[in-house]
């Protein structure tokens, strides 16, 4: 069952929103995994984790960060090592 609303967003936002071919699809992703987000959070908060956002941005930059130190041959070799063990001929390397 689907509820058609009306909303009203930010320029900048809907610049974004016009470049989808389903902005209905979009917008319903993105509130899923805000709420996936939320409901992690909440897990985790529920057995002893404290989260602060000061805590998840710095964990946010620290990820970016290291995602942005993956090249492409890293990459290559992830990859051919995924394949490898995928296909449990994976040899160890020093």
């Amino acid at each position: 069952m689907t509820k058609k609303i009306a909303i009203s967003v930010p320029d900048d936002v809907a610049e974004r929103l016009a470049e989808e071919p389903n902005v209905s699809a979009f917008i319903t992703d993105s509130v899923r995994q805000r709420m996936a987000g939320e409901r992690t959070r909440r897990a985790l908060r529920q057995v002893g984790f404290r989260l602060s956002e000061e805590g998840l941005a710095k964990a946010g930059r620290t990820l970016d960060e290291a995602q942005a130190r993956i090249t492409p041959d890293l990459r290559a070799e992830a990859a051919a090592l995924l394949s490898e063990s995928s296909r449990g001929r994976l040899t160890v390397r020093d």
